[in-house]
């Protein structure tokens, strides 16, 4: 009988166990459940990326930049930090257009830069003085003005996105690559309108090659340049190879020995760039940077061309709130007048 019973309770001690094993289960099933839940709620989040884009504030061209954040606001559910960079006398002005408009909700920090990084290093050019303005030169510094952020995208001001941001920032950059561009040579659809109004598009538009200095770069007069309007960058690469020196170098060498060709290229901020990037930089989609809006007030893209395109940019001396200029509806779709009154859009009628 006794090992009868002991079987009996061993059985039922068994069964005890299992019931009260269930029971725990169901018990902690709800929390871990949950818990599940709210990280697949939270993770997208958390994991979401901040993708910082820097524009600069010039005063008297203000409203581009402004078009330019509502274009890319307007665009894209992405996590989107706007560092607007501008000068002393214009950062209030540019505060205040943003806080009285629509576009309040934007995530954004107001950078003041500072000229005086920039004394001795630019040699004055009268053919194109507004190439001399300081902000032109901010994409030198972007990590002394960008301190968090391993990944950023700047823009030129007169531009408008009409992608979504998170595509140019997903850009793939090459290992040992501090930065991206669009080649000057990598849309067939724009080598008429580069040929019709005699655009340059390789170095020898830049770049003075009867100077000793250049042709010791080795470098073609016939390689194709970029266009640094539009920029995604490394900030860790950046600082590694010290860019930000290595432009204020080439600078430097232009004030003493006047190295670039200012006539047809007038890039006082690009040549630099030319020469510290030549052969070290990854490419853009070409749909993310259609350049040369600027260029000429007659000359005109195809409509459907520039609606499928991502972002336009109206390089040149044609400005899309000046007149005479093209395309320029595409623009204004983004453009909010200034609350202060003190920017206006340049009209035929007005």
């Amino acid at each position: 009988i006794l090992p009868f019973v002991s079987v009996n309770q061993i059985l039922l001690l068994l069964l005890i166990l299992t019931v009260c094993a269930i029971l725990y289960n169901k018990v902690h099933q709800v929390p871990s459940a949950l818990k599940n839940e709210t990280v697949d709620l939270e993770s997208p989040e958390e994991m979401e990326e901040e993708i910082p884009v820097v524009i600069c504030a010039a005063a008297g061209r203000m409203g581009a930049a402004i078009a330019a954040i509502s274009s890319i606001y307007s665009n894209t559910e992405a996590n989107v930090l706007f560092y607007i960079v501008g000068l002393k006398t214009t950062i209030p002005h540019i505060r205040k257009w943003i806080e009285n408009s629509k576009l309040k909700e934007i995530k954004f920090k107001v950078v003041e830069f500072n000229p005086m990084v920039l004394k001795g290093k630019i040699r004055q050019d009268a053919s194109r003085p507004e190439l001399l303005q300081p902000l032109n030169f901010v994409r030198f510094y972007l990590p002394l003005l960008i301190q968090k952020h391993e990944k950023v995208i700047y823009l030129d001001d007169d531009i408008i996105v009409q992608g979504d941001i998170q595509e140019l920032y997903d850009t793939k950059l090459a290992p040992g690559h501090a930065a991206a561009f669009s080649d000057d040579c990598d849309l067939p659809s724009t080598h008429e309108m580069v040929r019709s109004v005699g655009m340059q598009n390789t170095y020898m538009g830049f770049l003075d090659y009867r100077k000793q200095a250049i042709r010791d770069l080795g470098i073609s007069p016939s390689t194709c340049s970029f266009n640094p309007g539009v920029i995604v960058a490394n900030m860790t690469e950046w600082k590694h190879q010290r860019i930000t020196k290595q432009l204020e170098k080439w600078m430097q060498r232009n004030v003493e020995e006047n190295l670039y060709s200012s006539t047809l290229g007038g890039g006082v901020a690009t040549s630099p760039m030319l020469i510290v990037f030549h052969g070290r930089y990854s490419t853009i989609n070409p749909m993310w940077h259609i350049r040369h809006l600027g260029w000429s007030p007659d000359t005109r893209y195809s409509e459907h061309f520039l609606q499928e395109a991502k972002l336009l940019h109206w390089n040149g001396r044609y400005k899309p709130w000046d007149y005479p200029s093209v395309h320029t509806d595409l623009w204004e779709n983004w453009f909010i007048p200034d609350p202060s009154g003190k920017f206006k859009l340049t009209r035929p009628d007005s």
